[in-house]
């Protein structure tokens, strides 16, 4: 898959990360999806380094989407513990 693809695959997983774990984001909808995106990426490149199982090259893979939304929950759950609190 190219770069783009990953994007798109990013943006898809941050929605159902978001959709999975609902409540307020320190940084709406950019930030959530700026998280989603970075997810897709980590989310892979663990599935492929240390996991054994290389990334498909096919978009419609069920372990690269497992891979970008457990990224991006992952991701997400982190970047709420670090910056929740800092609205208030």
């Amino acid at each position: 898959m190219g770069i783009i693809s990953w994007i798109i695959l990013g943006l898809l997983a941050g929605a159902i990360a978001k959709f999975l774990l609902p409540g307020r984001d320190p940084g709406g909808f950019i930030g959530t999806t700026l998280i989603g995106i970075a997810g897709a990426f980590i989310g892979g490149w663990i599935s492929a380094r240390w996991l054994d199982h290389p990334i498909a090259k096919q978009f419609y893979d069920g372990a690269t989407w497992a891979a970008a939304i457990g990224g991006s929950l992952v991701l997400l759950i982190l970047y709420r513990i670090l910056f929740g609190d800092s609205r208030r």
